[in-house]
């Protein structure tokens, strides 16, 4: 199991982190996403590391912006 924390900007509300919870969770793979709304921290537990490419279409997707590390 590999857990990785991204930051992600732009959500205000839950329904933010429904949809980058549902995108992110949509990626094979994804075990678990746990958002922090207040930080703008998503966590994402998988079975393997994910290509970071995928992560940032999935939250491009809902809409936000992944911010490079």
């Amino acid at each position: 199991m590999v857990t990785t924390t991204y930051q992600v900007q732009g959500m205000t509300c839950g329904h933010c982190v429904s949809a980058v919870s549902a995108e992110i969770g949509a990626i094979a793979g994804v075990d678990d996403v746990r958002v922090d709304l207040a930080s703008g921290q998503v966590t994402v537990s998988s079975e393997s590391p994910l290509d970071t490419a995928s992560v940032r279409a999935a939250v491009d997707e809902a809409g936000y912006d992944l911010v490079d590390a």
